[in-house]
């Protein structure tokens, strides 16, 4: 059998790529389109059987070329949330997503696609992946609306008892070097860190929060890996959070960035910029308790443990990609 990973060149794709290569899986198709950007960097240490670019693909499978595909990881996106061209958004994270995902219910091939956390917006619903809630969500941007969009069509078309969504919280680590602004506060503090010492952090704009103690759900990407695969070995359906289920602060964050350093803590706080403070979130924390109810057990990286590796086995190292031989699950 094969398998199919679009996005196998971006961040979770890739991730998702090298784990599969860990279980001995090596047939795998990789969909993306790499342009001018360093993403090809990712896929270096992966073994995969073909890459196809993701406009070619779309056309593709309407040919029925191909065959014996067990599982579709639509991982491909459109993932920058401050993205403003409407139309390609709901083009590329709605319009696509729902023809690959007919394809693949017409071919029975099991499909799993990425939602994300965004679509919670400023979190007055909470953050519970119970699927009743999809329609009360109300995403705070273009990116997150285009991703409510796909999960708004799967829940009126009782897909979800067919499919995987996934809803990433903040997922930081090896193989996002290529995203640029959209990389994590983890690989742009640690850069600061490297060139002037300190790190700047937003000043809070809501008193009930001192300035760097804003919360997020930080997730190690190689727990992420982890919960997507035994979603996808144990043919689970349905909507999950992919998160830890723990906020933590961005204060918390830097600081382990120093310790792993072994350097002193430097920060400078900075005024939020004026045209994003009515859509920032101040707090996010997945509700965790759906995966746990179908057998998801295994101990996740803190915060701490995953920064540590994450700094120390990545950033400070010659190889920051994975898929090195000597590669720890």
């Amino acid at each position: 059998m094969k398998y199919i990973v679009t996005g196998g060149a971006g961040f979770i794709g890739s991730a998702i790529v090298w784990y599969l290569n860990k279980l001995g899986i090596n047939e795998i198709i990789i969909v993306d389109k790499l342009g001018k950007t360093e993403k090809w960097q990712n896929l270096k240490n992966l073994k995969f059987e073909d890459y196809i670019d993701k406009d070619e693909f779309i056309n593709l499978i309407e040919k029925n070329i191909f065959s014996k595909i067990d599982t579709i990881f639509h991982l491909g996106a459109c993932s920058s949330t401050t993205e403003k061209d409407a139309d390609y958004l709901i083009y590329n994270n709605y319009k696509y997503t729902q023809k690959l995902c007919e394809w693949a219910l017409k071919k029975e091939i099991f499909f799993i696609y990425a939602s994300s956390a965004a679509t919670y917006g400023d979190g007055n619903f909470g953050f519970s992946d119970r699927e009743k809630i999809i329609p009360k969500l109300r995403p705070l941007n273009m990116y997150a609306y285009s991703k409510q969009l796909f999960d708004l069509w799967a829940l009126r078309n009782n897909l979800f008892d067919k499919i995987t969504g996934l809803k990433y919280f903040n997922v930081f680590g090896p193989n996002e070097y290529h995203k640029e602004d959209m990389r994590s506060v983890v690989v742009k503090s640690y850069e600061q860190i490297k060139l002037t010492g300190k790190v700047k952090l937003f000043k809070s704009h809501k008193r009930e929060y001192k300035d760097g103690w804003q919360l997020r759900d930080f997730i190690y990407i190689k727990d992420a890996v982890k919960m997507t695969i035994f979603l996808f070995e144990n043919r689970i359906c349905g909507i999950f959070n992919i998160g830890t289920g723990k906020a933590r602060s961005f204060y918390d964050l830097v600081k382990n960035i120093f310790e792993a350093l072994s350097l002193p803590i430097n920060i400078e706080y900075i005024d939020m910029p004026k045209d994003i403070r009515e859509k920032y979130q101040y707090f996010t924390q997945a509700d965790m308790k759906k995966l746990k109810s179908k057998g998801y057990k295994k101990k996740l990286y803190s915060l701490e443990e995953g920064i540590k590796d994450y700094v120390l086995n990545y950033l400070e190292t010659s190889n920051k990609y994975l898929g090195k031989e000597d590669e720890k699950v």
